[in-house]
């Protein structure tokens, strides 16, 4: 595919342009170009990672990723970013290879979002010296479950920190993305996803709106 440089463009190219990047990536995929040479292998990885069939019944984590970019390429119109967005849309889950382990029966990948996001600056390094846009989709990838977080009131959510580094719409964009990015999913199942997101939304943004009256007051 040439060098770094290269591939980065032609990568960019079918994220930006594609209506359905899921069909150059699955090509390239099945050529092996994912299980040749680091970074690439890091994408390569996510194609034998296995997820919950509850949660996941489409299969693997990178079956669950090209329905995400597709999803995303959807969307990345609603953007403040959609270069980023499109990025952080095929790295988002990283770090499921190292981090998947099967727990008492159960698939289970804890600290994905923390792991891939380090992961998707080793992979980005590779390919670019832009420093902003490298931790812009880090962090797209770091924040990316806190939509479960929050509306599930676990003790992982930080609306603070993550509305510290981006906003609480971009996070809530990819997230609708992600959530869709699944096998199975009925029209029931849309709406309760895209439920869970309205709320997620207004419950960051209340959040947020209390600490600054705090403040004023």
């Amino acid at each position: 595919m040439g060098n770094n440089s290269d591939i980065f463009q032609e990568f960019e190219k079918h994220l930006m342009e594609d209506e359905k990047p899921s069909q150059y990536f699955e090509e390239i995929a099945e050529k092996g170009i994912f299980n040749k040479e680091y970074p690439l292998t890091l994408l390569g990885d996510l194609i034998n990672t296995p997820q919950s069939p509850k949660h996941h019944p489409e299969g693997s984590v990178w079956k669950h990723t090209m329905l995400v970019i597709d999803n995303a390429a959807q969307k990345k119109h609603l953007s403040e970013n959609p270069k980023v967005f499109m990025w952080a849309a095929l790295l988002h889950d990283l770090g499921k290879a190292p981090t998947t382990k099967i727990r008492k029966e159960r698939i289970t990948s804890y600290n994905h979002d923390k792991i891939g996001a380090k992961l998707a600056v080793d992979f980005l390094k590779e390919f670019t010296d832009d420093e902003e846009f490298i931790n812009k989709v880090s962090v797209l990838v770091r924040w990316h479950m806190q939509i479960l977080f929050v509306v599930k009131n676990l003790p992982f959510a930080e609306i603070d920190n993550m509305a510290s580094q981006t906003s609480v719409d971009e996070i809530a964009l990819l997230s609708t993305c992600d959530r869709f990015g699944r096998g199975g999913m009925t029209e029931e199942k849309f709406k309760e996803e895209e439920k869970n997101i309205q709320h997620f939304i207004k419950k960051c943004k209340q959040h947020l709106e209390q600490k600054k009256n705090n403040k004023i007051n």
